[in-house]
């Protein structure tokens, strides 16, 4: 039941029906409201120089959009970085210090997945767990770091950064309640939207594949998946983040009488502790070099103060 509504909803956000088309449209009083209150908030921020390149990577809707593969492969991109997220889904609260330069200093269920990803792929980064993101760029300067991605954070109006924006087709243009925007694009704020395919592009790779898989995996709309996925003997979705149990996988791994499971990086850093047989399909970007002359013009700017 719990699986049927998340697919529901993300229809209902990306791809309505006509039932689901007459709740958006009998909705749309609350979205006018929910976007007014978005704009005055945006309107109330006055942002905060840090005095050291700061660049966010977010999108503008619910979901799922790769800010995860991208924001590696901008990172990755610099020795001196930083990345500073909130760590959704995560079993803790505060600061934590997730990694510094490939030492892991802490386990998944403090870090969340999307931050143990950070921490495994970005061996030359500072990896950053805080619900405030100001107090996160603040350890990141006090550790050494120049530059420093803020992970899902076009909303933090109150820091001052480069912007990017990564574009998300949906047919449901509308703001939360009625369709999928947490916020608008502001027309007095600066930011660079970026389009898959045409800004970067995914490159996956299968690893320690099997004869015998089933796909198991705890991602938001799943079902972008399926344009790089090979053969499986079944699809297992949960909800995005979703912490899992042993019993629950090992019973998806003998029903099916599967040789392994097969996962996302994002699902592998949880799963791994449980010693079963895992696939990895590890999803990562490349990127248009002329985004990352973007960030060094903009980075320019703070040469005297880094």
């Amino acid at each position: 039941m719990k699986k049927k509504l998340i697919f529901w909803v993300e229809e209902y956000f990306y791809n309505p029906n006509l039932f689901q088309k007459i709740i958006s449209f009998l909705l749309l009083p609350l979205s006018f409201l929910y976007c007014f209150v978005m704009f005055l908030r945006f309107k109330s921020k006055m942002a905060e120089d840090f005095s050291i390149t700061v660049v966010g990577v977010g999108n503008l809707t619910v979901g799922g959009s790769g800010k995860t593969p991208l924001v590696t492969a901008l990172a990755s991109h610099y020795e001196d970085a930083a990345v500073v997220l909130r760590g959704y889904g995560r079993g803790s609260h505060g600061l934590f210090v997730v990694s510094d330069r490939g030492k892991i200093l802490c386990d998944v269920d403090t870090s969340g997945d999307e931050a143990m990803i950070y921490a495994r792929k970005l061996k030359n980064t500072v990896v950053i767990v805080s619900e405030d993101r100001k107090d996160g760029i603040k350890k990141a300067k006090e550790m050494g770091a120049k530059i420093i991605f803020l992970d899902d954070a076009y909303s933090k109006h109150e820091i001052k950064k480069l912007d990017f924006v990564i574009e998300v087709a949906s047919k449901n243009s509308s703001c939360l309640p009625s369709g999928p925007f947490r916020e608008r694009l502001w027309s007095t704020k600066e930011a660079v939207v970026l389009k898959e395919g045409v800004d970067f592009k995914r490159v996956v790779t299968l690893q320690n594949k099997s004869d015998k898989m089933s796909l198991l995996t705890a991602i938001a709309r799943p079902q972008r998946l399926d344009a790089y996925l090979p053969e499986v003997v079944s699809k297992n979705y949960f909800e995005d983040h979703h912490a899992f149990v042993k019993d629950e996988v090992l019973e998806i791994l003998e029903r099916d009488a599967s040789d392994s499971l097969l996962v996302t990086y994002k699902d592998f850093v949880k799963l791994e502790q449980f010693g079963l047989p895992l696939s990895l399909l590890d999803l990562d970007v490349q990127v248009r070099e002329d985004i990352f002359k973007i960030i060094d013009d903009y980075r320019g700017k703070y040469a005297k103060k880094d």
